[in-house]
């Protein structure tokens, strides 16, 4: 059934092909913080496992959250690796130590990305694409980026 939510399917279209690639960036950088979760050593160990569980945690209820913005605006959601991957403006990571100030500053930088990613299109999605729902939701993910982004900072 067509969403009939004062948007036209055409912008629709193109705000969730947007809202696609953010939930790509949020795969990606939840898989990524995983990863450093999994696999850090050294003697801040146990703390910095902690602390990449608690960011994997947020990152979870973010890729939910976009999942469900798409649908709500009628549209379906990728969920596939392979649509992740191309859609995707990170990288995964390539062969490194598995040293926390390592992940966090690769971390940090994908988070850069996806909050410049966002900010890129907060103003186009409601002026050009006429989706003030969408411009507001995605205000408040940056914002939530951007604070995961400081605290990341702060540990450099």
């Amino acid at each position: 059934m067509e969403a009939k939510i004062g948007i036209t399917a055409k912008n629709r279209q193109a705000v969730s092909e947007q809202l696609a690639k953010l939930l790509a960036d949020e795969y990606v950088l939840y898989t990524k913080t995983r990863n450093a979760h999994w696999n850090v050593e050294g003697p801040d160990f146990l703390s910095k496992h902690k602390f990449f569980e608690e960011q994997y945690g947020l990152l979870e209820g973010f890729i939910d959250s976009v999942a469900e913005r798409i649908r709500k605006i009628g549209h379906y959601a990728p969920a596939t690796l392979k649509n992740f991957l191309a859609l995707t403006h990170l990288t995964e990571y390539s062969e490194r130590k598995n040293d926390s100030l390592g992940y966090i500053k690769d971390l940090l930088a994908d988070h850069e990305t996806v909050i410049e990613f966002i900010r890129g299109n907060i103003n186009p999605i409601a002026d050009e694409y006429g989706d003030a729902g969408t411009s507001d939701y995605l205000t408040g993910l940056m914002e939530e980026h951007e604070e995961m982004a400081w605290i990341l900072r702060a540990h450099l």
